[in-house]
């Protein structure tokens, strides 16, 4: 018994040093006496340990019940992430359609503009093989798509047929180093030739050095190479080359298209490539 009172000493003592002032408030309060100097001595010394166990309850609570906002605020904080990232997405997917819509919308506009039939196609591929610049649209033969038709945009002119099947075909790029187009100056009406030089601009060629050109000046098909019809856009004249000696003169061409950023394509009929076609099933007639 002695041990255990021993081992227990403190905690009586303060345990009894807490429940004294209780008991004497059960036993004297109603009669409202002034304390003594016991009561006076017993508050005194429990004073601080009853303010350190409230400041410690007080502390604990402040702790859980912080921690217990954070982890609101962090779940709030990660499902508005959430959303925010949803959102975002939504709204880039939403500005991509409508792009897309207004060059489509732009494409139309053009295709039902211009004098003939027009078949619109989309980008499906690009050649890696520099050899042939070229690009795979996503119409064929079934289509009505056959070799030698061109192919345009609203902006100018992109390419040509040169390859197709039942479901796709592909277009020899303007600026491949094969491409030739016949081409006029939309001012003055001079004609010469705009050839592909695999990358950059492209050079003119075959204008007479007596010619009115300027930089600057719209260059225009010509309609005479049987492939584009004349009056399409094909670029803007950058630099020119005149030299004192020769029959011709040297230019710069930047391209009203810009190849690399192709997406969708109008394939336009031409009479020569009709006129081959009606060989064709003549032929296997």
């Amino acid at each position: 018994m002695l041990s255990l009172l021993k081992r227990y000493r403190t905690l009586l003592i303060v345990g009894a040093l807490l429940l004294y002032p209780f008991g004497s408030f059960l036993t004297t309060g109603r009669r409202g006496r002034e304390p003594n100097v016991v009561d006076r001595a017993v508050i005194g010394l429990t004073a601080p340990v009853q303010r350190g166990l409230v400041g410690l309850i007080d502390g604990v609570k402040a702790v859980v019940y912080g921690y217990l906002d954070l982890r609101e605020v962090r779940q709030e904080n990660e499902q508005l992430r959430a959303e925010n990232l949803q959102l975002r997405a939504t709204v880039q997917a939403l500005g991509e359609a409508r792009v897309e819509n207004d060059r489509l919308r732009g494409l139309l506009g053009y295709s039902e503009a211009s004098p003939g039939p027009d078949i619109a196609a989309r980008v499906i591929g690009v050649n890696p093989v520099s050899k042939l610049l070229s690009v795979r649209i996503n119409r064929g033969e079934s289509d009505g798509v056959f070799r030698g038709m061109s192919v345009v945009t609203p902006d100018g002119i992109v390419g040509q047929v040169v390859r197709t099947t039942g479901g796709w075909a592909d277009v020899a790029l303007v600026t491949d180093a094969q491409s030739r187009v016949g081409v006029r100056v939309q001012r003055s009406r001079s004609r010469g030739t705009a050839a592909g030089a695999g990358k950059g601009p492209l050079q003119l060629e075959n204008m007479l050095r007596t010619e009115d050109i300027q930089e600057g000046d719209l260059i225009i098909t010509s309609g005479t190479d049987g492939v584009y019809p004349p009056g399409l856009v094909v670029g803007k004249v950058t630099h020119l080359e005149k030299t004192e000696h020769g029959m011709f003169l040297g230019g710069d061409i930047v391209p009203a298209v810009d190849t690399t950023r192709l997406e969708e394509v109008l394939v336009r009929g031409n009479p020569f490539g009709t006129m081959a076609q009606s060989q064709g099933e003549g032929g296997t007639r």
